[in-house]
Formats: structure tokens, C-alpha cells, sequence
């Protein structure tokens, strides 16, 4: 367990004296990566997105599985929620459009915005299949992360997912988020009790990740065919 922080000088103890001043909002802007364009998402986002999730396709069935929304039974009902998705500002939304093929296939958020508390979460992620496990969905992950604790300064990181979304858990751990616990009954998500489990990156731990990140996408990383030459994990351990 990761020991408590606190001021020296107090007792009974309290934590340490933190940057009180508030966070700035994220916008809706483009960020270009190097594998990666992240967009505002936006209606026009739609006829692309809808060509991500072909109906059949095992993988695209699974990956609503725990989301709050979808699958969506035709492009207008996508549409629809693509309208409404993207105008709302918590959470603020980017359709996700790898440098390799041109096409928008996937989306990510930014949410649960607290700029007094310098929190925030990376989350509402789906990506189509055949964005999932690439490095441009690697690249869109953390171009959100660095915006978040580089560019405004938020001192806490938060993912949090269902607990049984074991694909989601998994991926918690390889960006390097520690597991902080779970709240049992949770949400009531379409119909059905969820226990989510809570993860996060704080301050101090940011830079070890942040580092690992850029070396993993780094195309030196990476074999002639596309294998990785080293994981996150233990590039975060090299750098100690």
C-alpha cells in the first residue's frame, strides 16, 4: 500500500500543502501525434464511425459490453448519439483517426473534470477492432494523459472501469495506473449492477509513465514487423 503523505509539522497529522490554484478546462482542439489525430468529435464524425463497428464482427459485438451506451442498431441511431455526444462538456470527446488509414475508429474522453481538485479521468475509450490493440490506440491514450497532467497541470489521473472488464483492467496496468479499490454496487448500467474498480497516476508517479509511454512509441521500439521490443512495464522499470 502506498504510504500516506503528510506535513511534518501538524499534529494530528494532515496532508502536505498542494498548488491550490484551479486547473484549466480542456478544449476541444486537434492534437496531432505521430500516429494518431485526435478531432473534436463532431455529427460528421459519424458515417466513418459507423464503418468501424461492422455488424457481425465478434469483436465489435464485445465492445459494448460494458459501456453505458450501444450497440447501435443502424447509422441514424449512431448519429444521434454522436449529435448529443459531442456537444457535452463533461465528458469531452475526440473521434480518433489513426495517421495509417485516414479513418476515424474510435473515440476517447476526458471526464469527471475537477479543476479545484486538479482530478481527472480518461475514459468513455471504444475503440473499433481494427484500432484495438495498435499504436495509434496506445498514441491516442496518452496524447489525452500528457494534455491533461503536462499542458494543465492536473495532479491526479483517473481510469476506472468496470470490475469485470478484464480488458479494460488490463490496460489500467500496462499504461502504469495503480489500483486504488473497489466500489461495490456502484452503477446501475443497462439494467445491471456494476462494481467498478478505481485506478489512478498522481504527480509524482506521471513523469515515470509519461517517459515509458514516449519510449514504448518511440519507432525505435519496434521491430521491421511491428512486433514491440519492450513492453511499458518494463520500460517503467528501467527508469527505476
Amino acid at each position: 500500500m502506498t504510504e500516506l503523505r503528510t506535513d511534518p509539522a501538524t499534529n494530528p497529522p494532515v496532508g502536505p500543502l498542494v498548488d491550490t490554484t484551479p486547473r484549466a478546462l480542456p478544449t476541444r482542439a486537434r492534437i496531432k501525434g505521430r500516429y494518431v489525430e485526435l478531432e473534436p468529435l463532431h455529427p460528421r464524425h459519424a458515417a466513418e464511425l459507423w464503418r468501424a463497428m461492422p455488424a457481425g464482427d465478434a469483436r465489435a459485438e464485445a465492445s459494448w459490453a460494458y459501456m453505458g451506451y450501444g450497440p447501435f442498431t443502424s447509422e441514424e441511431a449512431l448519429a444521434r448519439f454522436v449529435a448529443d455526444f459531442s456537444t457535452t462538456h463533461d465528458p469531452i470527446a475526440w473521434a480518433v483517426r489513426p495517421v495509417a488509414t485516414g479513418v476515424v475508429t474510435g473515440w476517447l474522453t476526458l471526464m469527471e473534470i475537477q479543476p479545484k481538485n486538479a482530478a481527472i479521468e480518461l475514459g468513455n475509450i471504444w475503440f473499433g477492432p481494427a484500432m484495438q490493440r495498435t499504436r495509434a490506440a496506445t498514441e491516442a491514450m496518452f496524447l489525452l494523459l500528457k494534455l491533461a497532467a503536462d499542458d494543465l497541470g492536473y495532479r491526479r489521473l483517473v481510469w476506472k472501469c468496470n470490475a469485470l472488464n478484464a480488458p479494460s483492467k488490463r490496460a489500467a496496468d500496462r499504461l502504469g495506473f495503480t489500483y486504488e479499490g473497489r466500489h461495490r454496487s456502484h452503477l446501475v448500467v443497462k439494467g445491471r449492477n456494476r462494481d467498478t474498480d478505481w485506478y489512478s497516476i498522481v504527480e509524482d508517479e506521471w513523469p515515470r509513465c509519461r517517459d515509458a509511454m514516449v519510449a514504448w512509441l518511440d519507432s525505435a521500439n519496434f521491430d521491421p514487423d511491428g512486433t514491440a521490443r519492450a513492453g511499458l512495464a518494463e520500460l517503467r522499470a528501467r527508469l527505476g
